[in-house]
């Protein structure tokens, strides 16, 4: 299929349609961005309705990673200074999920750096999801690295819902970007994940040197797996990092990708992730054009933005999270 109108194209994928790998999709490249979002805007409004889904992230285990991805602070194998901590304290965790369900969070995550959380501090991670379960009312997310499958049975029974684990870029650009573990790895065990029962959490980063088909790639590789959470993280390169002087991407970029991505993927919750602060009021006009979700609060290494802030936006842009706090 070769697209040739994109309000056509919004109205066939509303209708029921998906965007294919071999279809020529040129178009959504070429055509003026105010074109693509709106088309991208229709559908969202079709699936997602006036919902944005709001998750926060704690960094529960910090630094010191094996793992060479060029993009990351965390790294041993780079000098970022980035803070490094064992596994928070399980108290520790529970009142900061706390804090953020007050504050108004549809969901909240533990992190850690690392190939895989194993042992004593994994036990440590099921003791934190099991205490929250039984004291929160919102969803719990999990992000540990490459685990087995033991351990995704382990997470789902104390609570986890969603489990968190990016596909980072296309199959073609990932071996410029990792060495130690590789992208079957990573499909893998989003695969496993899914065979437990939980909800996957995949996406990647755009701006490391990626071309126009590897992001296009990565769309349609999340279209296959069926993943219902696409975080869109734009690189913001970091001092000490192999990608320290890669040049940001413009704004206008990301927004293309954003509507894009939503277009391949029309039931998915594309969520702002990274990189917010490149966009134009910190990605107003993403929130109405292809983005139904977004991480707030502290971003791991990155710069965020409050819960107070996103909610506030939302409420101006006549959209809601849902959350009664009452």
């Amino acid at each position: 299929m070769r697209i040739t109108n994109l309000s056509t194209l919004a109205e066939e994928i509303i209708a029921g349609a998906n965007l294919k790998p071999e279809d020529d999709v040129s178009l959504l490249l070429e055509a003026p961005l105010a074109e693509v979002q709106s088309a991208a805007g229709e559908v969202q409004r079709a699936f997602c309705g006036k919902h944005v889904d709001l998750c926060t992230i704690l960094n529960g285990r910090s630094g010191k990673c094996s793992e060479d991805c060029k993009y990351c602070a965390q790294a041993a194998c780079h000098h970022t200074g980035v803070e490094e901590y064992p596994f928070l304290p399980v108290e520790e965790i529970l009142e900061n999920a706390q804090a953020n369900q007050r504050a108004g969070v549809n969901r909240f995550a533990i992190v850690t750096s690392g190939r895989a959380l194993q042992g004593r501090e994994f036990d440590m991670a099921v003791a934190a999801y099991e205490k929250m379960r039984d004291t929160l009312a919102i969803d719990l997310c999990a992000s540990h690295g490459i685990i087995s499958r033991e351990q995704f049975r382990r997470l789902r029974k104390a609570g986890v819902t969603s489990y968190h684990h990016n596909i980072e870029t296309s199959r073609r650009f990932f071996k410029n970007i990792c060495t130690t573990h590789t992208y079957e790895d990573r499909i893998r065990t989003i695969r496993l994940a899914q065979e437990e029962g939980l909800c996957v959490c995949s996406g990647g980063i755009i701006g490391m040197g990626e071309n126009w088909q590897d992001r296009l790639d990565m769309a349609f590789e999340l279209q296959a797996l069926g993943i219902k959470s696409i975080p869109i993280n734009a690189l913001m390169p970091i001092s000490g990092t192999p990608l320290e002087k890669q040049k940001p991407l413009a704004s206008e970029e990301i927004l293309r990708t954003i509507a894009i991505f939503r277009l391949i993927n029309p039931t998915a919750n594309i969520r702002l992730a990274a990189g917010r602060k490149l966009l134009p009021e910190n990605g107003a006009t993403a929130f109405l054009h292809g983005a139904s979700a977004s991480i707030t609060g502290n971003m791991l290494t990155t710069s965020g933005t409050t819960i107070k802030e996103d909610r506030e936006m939302l409420q101006r842009l006549g959209l809601t999270n849902d959350i009664d706090l009452d």
